[in-house]
């Protein structure tokens, strides 16, 4: 009998089909190869966040009839100086596991005892509100499965019959159901058509689910017209842009994302902790081009809240493996500012001394 040392091999063995995501920049699947390099240490995380990686795995025991719900887990798992796995943390989490199952994974009738696998378990962890909303919708999808009973609602919410100021009423899950389905009929066109509507509190909201998207040209477009007609404003408001940054993320199209970014980077509102903080969660990935990422550098050493709060974005980005070594070339540019320079340099004595 082969030896159990990688949680797949430990679920698989158990007849218990797992699917893995990534729950932490964006909501993202993680193939199973991928997974298996990582619990193997052959790669870094794809998308840590504060040096962990932040994983959802969905469950669906052999003996189990189709129409059960799947079982769902969610755990985190601290990382190495290179963003690797730390495997000691993984075989405690995999020994507390036994220790709880004993043999209850394979019978039908134990499903209760790995339902509640990880009670008490320092490894589990539960997801903020439009994360765990977010990540339901897009199971629904994948699944083929029927949206809540707010999506309905939702999809007229959205056309303007209810009035832009009854968005509480449709439910978290009821525009998280609508993100995750834009691609259904008319549910583009919905979408774009409302958001120059929504108020600060439901846009968040929308773009909380929209940046696990890839989103097309027609939202992206509307994201960005959004935030320029904020931008235009004599006091712009900081939760609609934080929105806008988060909504158009992952679009297809990097031309209309590349647009907003530069243009809240430009306005003295990117000098807000929110604001910047927002670019280097979950737009990381555009910071490999230099103007922004020299635009972004310049306002993150202008930053409100000061040089602690420099030292923990720079120290976030440094850890990712797609923006390091394009970061660690601006920070040795000559052209840089003198306030820029000095913020690097009081990070470097930060980082050396520990």
């Amino acid at each position: 009998m082969q030896q159990i040392t990688t949680l797949i091999e430990f679920l698989e063995a158990g007849s218990l089909n797992p699917r893995f995501y990534d729950m932490g920049r964006r909501l993202i699947s993680l193939p199973r190869d991928q997974f298996l390099s990582f619990e193997r240490t052959e790669i870094a995380y794809p998308q840590p966040l504060q040096q962990q990686a932040w994983i959802a795995l969905l469950l669906q025991p052999d003996n189990d009839p189709v129409q059960t719900d799947p079982l769902i887990w969610f755990i985190r798992f601290p990382l190495d100086e290179q963003g690797k796995l730390m495997q000691a943390a993984r075989d405690d989490f995999m020994f507390q596991l036994l220790e709880r199952l004993g043999n209850a994974l394979q019978p039908a009738e134990q499903r209760q005892e790995i339902e509640s696998a990880l009670e008490q378990n320092p490894y589990a962890f539960q997801p903020k509100q439009e994360r765990l909303a977010a990540f339901h919708a897009r199971i629904t999808v994948e699944l083929g499965q029927s949206p809540s009973r707010y999506y309905a609602h939702a999809k007229r919410y959205f056309d303007g019959d209810l009035g832009w100021d009854q968005w509480s009423f449709i439910g978290y899950q009821g525009i998280a159901d609508i993100a995750a389905r834009y691609h259904e009929a008319g549910n583009i066109q919905r979408i774009a058509s409302a958001i120059p509507h929504l108020p600060p509190t439901a846009l968040e909201a929308l773009c909380h689910c929209l940046e696990n998207e890839t989103i097309p040209d027609l939202l992206a477009k509307a994201l960005l017209d959004r935030t320029l007609d904020c931008l235009s404003e004599p006091t712009p408001d900081p939760q609609v842009i934080t929105s806008t940054l988060r909504g158009i993320s992952h679009s297809e199209s990097m031309e209309p994302r590349h647009q907003l970014v530069e243009h809240v980077l430009k306005h003295t509102i990117a000098q807000r902790s929110d604001i910047l903080a927002a670019v280097a969660g979950r737009l990381w990935q555009d910071l490999v081009h230099d103007d922004l990422r020299t635009l972004f550098l310049e306002r993150l050493a202008e930053n409100l809240e000061g040089q602690d709060f420099f030292n923990q974005i720079l120290s976030d980005l440094l850890y990712l493996t797609a923006t390091r070594q394009s970061l660690l070339g601006s920070l040795r540019d000559p052209a840089r500012s003198e306030r820029l320079s000095q913020a690097i340099g009081t990070f470097f004595t930060y980082i050396k001394n520990g």
